[in-house]
């Protein structure tokens, strides 16, 4: 049995109306979208569901919904390249040993050889890492960055990728 408290800790997974997992949710919003009519039940797997209690209903909230209506998407723009983005994308971490300390931006290819202000050309790395390398490139100073610099992704194919991610290795 479960409480009302695990209950309401509980997400659900938001589909699209063409089926692309776009966000997770939490159970409360699952269910405003589900009584508006907002949104339909969905089950891909044997799941149950969360059973949701009030004075006058119960309700069986679903694991995975489905939008049935149509919002002009918002357009979303990659964002500028600054150290605020950057972090992010890095998850705050020197993309050289991996430190969280003492970080700094560093230019993959440096500005004094041509490289740009870019995102496949700018990583974070630690005041060390950094200091090392210094105005040499990565393979000059025999470093090697952990992740390869790349633009952000649009939030709703990365949740996307993520979740199919993941039913993979619930189906391994």
């Amino acid at each position: 049995m479960t409480s009302a408290t695990e209950v309401l800790r509980q997400s659900v997974v938001v589909f699209s109306k063409n089926y692309l997992p776009v966000s997770r949710v939490n159970i409360k919003r699952a269910i405003a979208l589900l009584v508006m009519g907002k949104a339909e039940p969905l089950d891909f797997t044997d799941s149950k569901g969360y059973l949701v209690r009030s004075p006058s209903v119960v309700l069986l909230v679903p694991e995975q919904i489905r939008l049935t209506i149509t919002d002009a998407e918002r357009v979303w723009r990659v964002p500028p390249v600054n150290r605020k983005e950057v972090l992010r994308r890095d998850k705050h971490t020197c993309q050289y040993c991996g430190s969280t300390k003492q970080l700094t931006l560093d230019h993959v290819l440096p500005r004094s050889k041509g490289g740009k202000q870019s995102w496949d050309n700018v990583v974070i790395a630690c005041e060390r890492c950094n200091s090392l390398k210094g105005n040499r490139t990565p393979i000059q100073a025999g470093m090697t960055l952990r992740t390869k610099p790349k633009a952000p992704m649009h939030p709703t194919v990365a949740f996307a990728e993520q979740f199919w991610r993941e039913q993979q290795v619930n189906l391994d």
